[in-house]
């Protein structure tokens, strides 16, 4: 549809420009970046994130003079809501280590005792892997140990586990 929009307006500059962005913004990095103030499994609030997005609403109220004008550096002001969509692991020294995760649907487990399982239909997957939107990965083994205690969501550091023995066959 934007790309039949794009050719529409392909003689005005403006409108050219408007359909552009909303394509660049609707495939943001090629589906593998998402635009959101949340973090932390949707659970916090990113100040900085929320103020970038309504700086850039304000400025749309006039478009004309503000970004569609000379001051299209307000675009940069999205930049803080950007965030991936990906799950990648990482050794201790940051070089990238392809861990076996389960990948499903989140489930709330706030208040239940023990260590229950937060996804549900879950797929399992060899990092890296994209997430979509309500999902959430878990370590499929205890190889390694997240250094954090967040859920596991865009770049994750791994340390090797002391106490997990190798499953003998």
């Amino acid at each position: 549809m934007l790309r039949h929009l794009a050719i529409y307006h392909s003689r005005d500059s403006y409108n050219l420009f408007l359909v552009r962005l909303a394509q660049g913004i609707t495939h943001l990095g090629k589906g593998t970046l998402t635009l959101s103030p949340w973090h932390s499994d949707r659970s916090l609030l990113r100040p900085v994130a929320v103020a970038g997005l309504l700086t850039l609403l304000v400025s749309c109220i006039d478009m004309r003079m503000t970004f569609m004008g000379r001051h299209d550096y307000l675009l940069f002001y999205l930049t803080p809501a950007i965030q991936p969509r990906l799950l990648m692991t990482f050794d201790e020294e940051l070089k990238p280590l392809p861990v076996t995760v389960r990948v499903g649907q989140a489930v709330d487990v706030v208040g239940q005792a023990g260590r229950p399982k937060t996804i549900t239909g879950f797929q399992t997957h060899t990092t890296p892997v994209l997430l979509s939107h309500g999902e959430r990965g878990e370590l499929a083994t205890d190889e390694y140990l997240p250094v954090t205690n967040l859920p596991l969501e865009g770049f994750i550091i791994l340390r090797k586990n002391p106490d997990y023995e190798e499953a003998k066959a």
